[in-house]
């Protein structure tokens, strides 16, 4: 059936550069001082979509658009396009089939939008990846991750307004004869709490009554313990290289979710490792939720930190929560 491995990854940010400064100031003029939590979740600057036309399908369309130039194929290469997003520009037509007619897709290519908020990457290459084991006659799929959230938060959330930052990344993967590419996957879930995080926060069908207000219909973020995924995180990596016959030195990569600089810290420690195998971009990018992990990866491969043959872990978390922890050999 051959192995599913990862020919291509790229990236696209928007131009836009918005540092720490801006949003210092911002909530000082309320009377908060964020800087500390700026320190905790290891934010920098981030890139913000501020070109009107711009959005989580375009995003996704320039990514796409770099990994297959650079993998030197073509949009009707692809035998499926699943595009996963917590903010899609459209829910019907799905996003991908946008995405299809966009890059000249051809007829025989299966298209799908998934939606596992911040873990949807994630979850979508793996479920891809598994896809493409049961199926032999998909040969290449590309698998994109956009979101733009800087739009949708509530300018007065110092937890959401001043975190976020808008990307999109996508992957090529390809069936190969290599003794390479995905191994295995963990999903853990605990739905305890699923309504911490919510958008639109009045929910879809109310949007449109009289008395709704913009602000009702942002996220709505309630405070919480945002380690609380840390143990599972680290239970699962451990349980998938136990059953795989690996140990931490076998890994030479963790490309985690960049939604707090501190979980990925606690992952590290949890693991007992040193920090050089933990790639971190959220100083530069902001949180860009569902493509922060493999934005991390495309910048190890670039850096030289990852290359061909090396085991490499993704993992994410989504709201509420759905964490998936997924092992590749690159």
């Amino acid at each position: 059936m051959g192995h599913i491995t990862i020919r291509q990854a790229a990236y696209y940010h928007p131009e836009h550069v918005v540092s720490n400064d801006y949003y210092l100031e911002h909530f000082q003029s309320m009377g908060k001082d964020i800087k500390r939590f700026l320190e905790v979740m290891g934010r920098d600057r981030r890139y913000i979509v501020n070109d009107k036309d711009e959005n989580a399908l375009t995003m996704g369309l320039k990514a796409a658009q770099k990994a297959l130039q650079e993998a030197n194929l073509q949009g009707e290469d692809m035998d499926m396009i699943m595009f996963a997003s917590q903010t899609p520009e459209y829910t019907y037509p799905t996003n991908a089939l946008l995405l299809h007619r966009m890059l000249q897709g051809k007829h025989r290519t299966i298209t799908q939008d998934s939606n596992a908020n911040c873990a949807g990457m994630v979850s979508a290459v793996e479920q891809t990846s598994r896809y493409m084991q049961a199926n032999p006659s998909i040969r290449y799929a590309l698998v994109v991750g956009s979101d733009y959230s800087s739009v949708h938060c509530n300018t007065d959330d110092e937890i959401t307004y001043p975190n976020f930052g808008d990307a999109a990344a996508a992957v090529i993967l390809e069936r190969s004869s290599e003794q390479s590419g995905f191994i295995d996957s963990l999903y853990y879930t605990d739905s305890e709490g699923s309504e911490n995080i919510m958008f639109p926060a009045c929910g879809l069908s109310n949007i449109y009554h009289e008395d709704i207000t913009p602000e009702q219909i942002r996220i709505r973020w309630t405070p919480f313990d945002g380690t609380v995924c840390v143990n599972a995180a680290v239970a699962d990596m451990k349980k998938l290289l136990s059953r795989n016959g690996l140990t931490t030195d076998d890994i030479s990569a963790f490309c985690l979710s960049q939604f707090s600089l501190k979980n990925i810290e606690l992952i590290q420690e949890g693991l007992g490792l040193t920090d050089e195998k933990f790639i971190y971009v959220g100083d530069e990018f902001g949180y860009t939720a569902t493509s922060s992990p493999f934005i991390a990866f495309q910048r190890g491969v670039e850096d030289g930190r990852i290359k061909r043959g090396d085991y490499v872990f993704f993992w994410s978390v989504g709201a509420g929560w759905q964490i998936p922890t997924m092992l590749y050999q690159y």
